[in-house]
């Protein structure tokens, strides 16, 4: 009797586990390269940097970069839009979950200190080097700010219903430029206090600038 035909033994399978331990492993690295190039960016210059420094930044070599983006404008791109983001996002969740107008406004200038003083070389990245982005994400990361201004505009339409709406979004364009100050003067050695004093500093004059 003639034997039945070997099956093949299945292909192995990596467990769920480890697949999320590489995908983490990979969303790291790439964090890195985001975080190193934003600090390259901001010492020397976005023209001042290579894909070989990105890779040494974080310890691999310059082509290793290459597994996560196709080249140093898409390292760029994702650090702006995913700062633009991250502001628009956090301004979205904070509205969601004040009441008041008048605790909106607050909440928002909390959040946007935060940014300013935890992202100072992505501030500096974004004054200096905006212009460096290819049309699409240059054109992406224009949209969030625009929404992000509104939200800021609405809130402010609902304190002060006397001021025009050109006005509002002018002061609100004055408080973003006084909080992104703060990384220029951050970069002083020596002469910046405590981010608790410098925070309070930046809420009350971001209040005053808004509701004067």
């Amino acid at each position: 009797m003639a034997s039945s035909p070997a099956v093949p033994a299945p292909t192995p399978v990596p467990a769920p586990a480890a697949l999320t331990e590489r995908g983490r492993q990979k969303a790291d690295r790439r964090a890195a390269i985001l975080t190193a190039a934003a600090t390259l960016f901001a010492e020397r210059g976005y023209a001042g940097v290579t894909i070989e420094d990105l890779g040494t930044a974080v310890g691999v070599s310059g082509p290793a970069v290459y597994r996560h983006f196709p080249g140093k404008a898409a390292v760029l791109a994702a650090i702006l839009e995913g700062a633009s983001r991250a502001l628009l996002d956090g301004a979205e969740r904070v509205l969601h979950e004040a009441s008041e107008p008048e605790i909106s406004l607050r909440a928002l200038i909390a959040h946007h200190v935060d940014f300013a003083l935890g992202d100072a070389d992505v501030i500096l990245v974004q004054d200096r080097e905006l212009e460096q982005l290819d049309t699409a994400p240059r054109h992406e990361v224009r949209l969030l700010q625009r929404r992000y201004v509104e939200l800021w505009v609405d809130v402010l339409a609902r304190l002060r219903p006397d001021r025009a709406e050109t006005e509002l979004r002018v002061r609100a364009h004055a408080a973003f430029g006084l909080l992104n100050s703060t990384p220029h003067s951050a970069r002083i050695p020596g002469r910046r206090p405590a981010d608790g004093t410098v925070r309070g500093i930046l809420e009350e004059m971001a209040w005053a600038s808004l509701m004067s």
